[in-house]
């Protein structure tokens, strides 16, 4: 992916080695998370809700970056390694993209903030840990993401490639489009209104829009800035494949619960960010009129 050079976003915020009142709850190590995780998938549960229980409020907790990249001087937008230079510069580009598209049908696009951080993080939708992955919180509007994740794409999920990476932040910011668009607030709304395996249904249509638009996202900014090189829609497909619930499921609790799904198996995943990037056209991204996602 050519990155390099391009434009840095001023929306990143880097909490990364900052200390964050946390409470006297408890405090999770890897295996803890993991329960709280599977505790999550079984009986669909929020897993930003059950953290934030366990974690409690008062005291502090001490993070450090564990990102591995060196540390040289502040760089522009908020980049100070290379790591976080990357991010700026797809974060930047998926603004200057939605920009256009917003523009283009009469609308302003308001372009989310990104936070760095490191093993835990505090959002207006409650304390997240690292184990967790990036994710959006559309009470701050907000993207966060330890870079720790990144290797764990690479080694653990098999995703490797830089496009790969830029997919994950372009898969949370189209949840920041679905939130200027209103759809998250609508599902929402309608999830109050069902039961559990329903309201799982609904969310896995908002996760595989939020892929279309990564993919969306990806057609515009290849065609105005041409950053795709050979072999990087493989490693977009690639990590769309690797974080399926299917495949998480079989990973980490041996056996596939289809009724729990919240984001899509690797095959629906694979086939909408595949829709986005070839229609490049938001109209192709409405998983909530198919039959069938």
């Amino acid at each position: 992916m050519r990155w390099r050079g391009g434009r840095r976003s001023q929306n990143v915020e880097d909490r990364r080695g900052a200390r964050m009142p946390m409470g006297g709850g408890l405090r999770l190590g890897g295996s803890g998370i993991l329960l709280v995780l599977l505790a999550a998938w079984l009986f669909g549960a929020n897993p930003l809700t059950l953290l934030q229980i366990l974690a409690g409020g008062g005291s502090a907790i001490e993070t450090s970056p564990d990102d591995g990249y060196e540390q040289p001087a502040p760089a522009p937008g908020g980049a100070t390694d290379e790591g976080a230079e990357f991010v700026s510069v797809v974060l930047a580009d998926t603004e200057d993209t939605w920009n256009e598209i917003f523009a283009s049908g009469g609308e302003r696009y308001a372009a989310p903030k990104l936070v760095l951080f490191s093993d835990v993080v505090r959002s207006a939708c409650g304390t997240a840990q690292s184990a967790m992955g990036p994710f959006y919180c559309p009470l701050d509007q907000k993207v966060y993401i330890d870079l720790v994740f990144y290797r764990d794409l690479r080694e653990r999920f098999r995703a490797p490639g830089d496009f790969a990476q830029a997919y994950v932040i372009a898969h949370e910011v189209g949840h920041h489009v679905q939130t200027l668009l209103g759809t998250s607030q609508k599902v929402r709304d309608a999830q109050q209104r069902m039961g559990q395996e329903q309201a799982n249904a609904l969310s896995v249509r908002l996760e595989l829009q939020a892929d279309c638009y990564a993919g969306v996202w990806a057609h515009h900014a290849h065609r105005a800035r041409q950053i795709l090189e050979q072999g990087d829609v493989e490693e977009g497909l690639g990590a769309a494949a690797a974080i399926g619930d299917d495949r998480i499921q079989r990973q980490t609790q041996g056996t596939v619960v289809p009724e729990s799904f919240t984001h899509g198996s690797s095959a629906q995943r694979v086939t909408w960010f595949r829709r986005g990037l070839e229609s490049g056209s938001m109209q192709s991204c409405d998983t909530f009129a198919a039959g069938s996602p």
